[in-house]
């Protein structure tokens, strides 16, 4: 899942891309307002993540005119403000939930995580399954034929994105665009090495393999290859 993060703060802003990476999301980051509306509109997030004192475009005016442009994603504020009418102005405008400065990291996590649950028009499924593997997206357990796969934060995203698009082939392009960053080396061999290591821990020491190559187009999970 990809976040859009609007702060000009750089040292926040690392701490909140450094947190969000570890758990798994792609992250795209603006430091100021304008920057921030141009991807808002043009590129798709899960949630986003903006301050309210930006440059050249505050936060609020950002929102607000996010949401004229139908801009429908879930966003949290961030604010050195703490008074009620802050928050009172800054959910009138469209925001989706506030959190003050200084914060704890799990907390906009939380958050976060909450958001994304209720932002879908449908119910957002707690668990998904292809085959004899199961994901638990609250636990994040993977299992696999009742075997219990260890897996790191990318590489859950990873089976989380094949998963969820079970039968259907997804290009380098794509996987790269919902795992990682959105700008990239098209020339980089991180996907391969990802998948090759995912593929160790879901497909090895199975009669099945799950995650089949596509060649010169990319990567889809089915119990059977073509």
């Amino acid at each position: 899942m990809r976040i859009l993060l609007v702060e000009d703060d750089v040292r926040i802003a690392s701490f909140i891309i450094k947190g969000l990476k570890a758990e798994g999301f792609a992250v795209d980051h603006a430091q100021n307002g304008v920057d921030g509306l141009h991807l808002a509109i043009t590129e798709p997030y899960s949630a986003g993540v903006i301050d309210i004192m930006l440059p050249q475009k505050d936060g609020l005016s950002l929102i607000e005119e996010m949401r004229r442009e139908k801009v429908k994603i879930p966003v949290i504020i961030l604010s050195a403000k703490g008074s009620v009418d802050d928050r009172v102005k800054g959910l009138q405008i469209g925001g989706d939930d506030y959190l003050t400065k200084p914060f704890a990291f799990s907390e906009l996590l939380a958050r976060i995580q909450a958001l994304i649950r209720r932002s879908s028009n449908q119910e957002e499924p707690t668990k998904l399954s292809a085959g004899d593997i199961s994901m638990n997206l609250i636990t994040r357990e993977v299992v696999r034929a009742g075997k219990k796969i260890e897996l790191q934060p990318l590489e859950f995203s990873l089976l989380e994105y094949l998963m969820r698009n079970a039968g259907r082939v997804v290009s380098k392009t794509m996987i790269m665009e919902h795992v990682w960053d959105y700008y990239f080396d098209p020339q980089t061999n991180v996907v391969e090495s990802r998948v090759y290591k995912l593929r160790e821990k879901v497909d090895k020491g199975f009669a099945t393999k799950l995650i089949h190559t596509v060649r010169g187009v990319g990567y889809v999970l089915k119990e059977k290859a073509d």
